[in-house]
């Protein structure tokens, strides 16, 4: 089969770790028969640079030729000065626009290779997890392309003056609501069959709309444990006893935020995966996904062979399986991620806490994504 991927590597450290991503797709495509043409797009802080613009309508006009699109990283201090409709961050809002992705997937577990990486102790790991060990595995489901991010927004009066405000508009209809909540009952129907949805539904009129259309689908999904949680507890609860979620859904806001904050407990947000996804549309052979791993820029690392390649590794993994269903081909990359994490390979980001961990050796991000590649090379097809 042939795949069309439209790359962005984007700034930073984004092009470094892209190309591992590559490298990857393209070692499981020889292995498992298959061809992906990569089509190089720019977008963020490089493309203000090149065309003065953080996403030109050729990048997104070709993105959506494609049938996915990996993205690396966008952003940086050289562009903070910028007002905020050419800031590089604009492009990941307009090609989620673009490309009609609205749910965002966020996994986030605690791999057993990395346990002294976790800044948490076993009790609190061991606690609501029901299995009696350091552990979770928790998936954030957030919604993508509504709430504060593109409400309306401005700002009334000079700037200098006691008077003057600014503001940015919380505003979501039922169908974008009820669409992101059909993609996370479908995970948490997959998983182990709980879902919490995260609101502040105590003091805002979006999240009592979120609360109420979640308890309509929630009567329709008996076979789903369904809670509700207010967004500060929740970032209490994940702290006290992460094992105690499964699929947490929220909207774009809260979702960013915890998502963030949840990286953190799996060792470090360079091991952190996304999947955006959107509907099948007519005329696109598979539905638009958007995938990239979850940490920044990082241009004060980028080109130092620092950078933990990971995460855009298991970017990868999750397109073959959420855009092209090629499960077995996704599964050989997780696993040769595992098997380059037993063997004690470590970037800095990743190394252990503990100063007793003398099996793991330092490696930089050539090294750790040449493991993972003879990984996969031994993985039989």
């Amino acid at each position: 089969m042939n795949y069309s991927i439209a790359l962005v590597p984007g700034d930073g450290i984004g092009p470094e770790v892209t190309s591992k991503a590559v490298d990857a797709l393209e070692l499981a495509g020889d292995k498992f028969g298959h061809i992906f043409n990569f089509v190089e797009l720019e977008a963020g802080g490089c493309a203000i640079d090149s065309v003065g613009e953080p996403l030109p309508t050729s990048t997104l006009e070709a993105a959506l030729q494609c049938d996915a699109l990996l993205l690396g990283a966008v952003g940086g201090p050289k562009w903070e000065t910028l007002p905020g409709h050419l800031r590089p961050e604009r492009a990941l809002l307009g090609l989620r626009a673009g490309l009609g992705v609205f749910a965002n997937l966020r996994p986030a577990a605690l791999l057993p290779q990395l346990r002294d990486a976790c800044p948490l102790k076993d009790e609190t790991l061991t606690a609501s997890n029901n299995e009696g060990k350091p552990a979770f595995d928790l998936l954030i489901v957030r919604e993508l392309t509504g709430g504060i991010y593109f409400g309306e927004r401005g700002r009334d009066g000079d700037g200098k003056s006691p008077s003057s405000s600014a503001f940015d508009t919380e505003r979501y209809s039922r169908a974008e609501i009820e669409r992101v909540l059909r993609v996370a009952y479908d995970a948490a129907k997959a998983r182990r069959g709980k879902l919490c949805l995260v609101d502040k539904a105590n003091v805002l009129e979006s999240s009592r709309f979120w609360r109420e259309i979640t308890m309509e689908m929630a009567a329709c999904h008996k076979d789903i444990e369904t809670s509700y949680m207010y967004v500060d507890n929740c970032s209490m609860q994940l702290v006290r006893a992460p094992g105690q979620f499964d699929v947490i859904v929220t909207s774009n806001i809260f979702g960013d935020i915890l998502s963030d904050e949840a990286s953190v407990l799996t060792g470090s947000i360079g091991m952190l995966a996304s999947a955006s996804i959107g509907l099948k549309v007519e005329g696109r052979k598979y539905p638009t996904g958007m995938y990239e791993p979850i940490h920044g820029s990082a241009p004060d690392i980028a080109g130092k062979n620092i950078a933990n390649p990971l995460a855009a590794i298991l970017s990868a993994a999750m397109m073959l399986r959420h855009s092209f269903s090629l499960e077995k081909e996704a599964r050989a990359i997780e696993v040769a991620v595992n098997a380059t994490l037993d063997s004690g390979l470590r970037t800095i980001d990743i190394a252990s806490r503990s100063s007793t961990a003398s099996a793991e050796k330092i490696v930089g991000t050539n090294e750790m994504a040449a493991a993972v590649m003879k990984a996969l090379e031994n993985i039989p097809a």
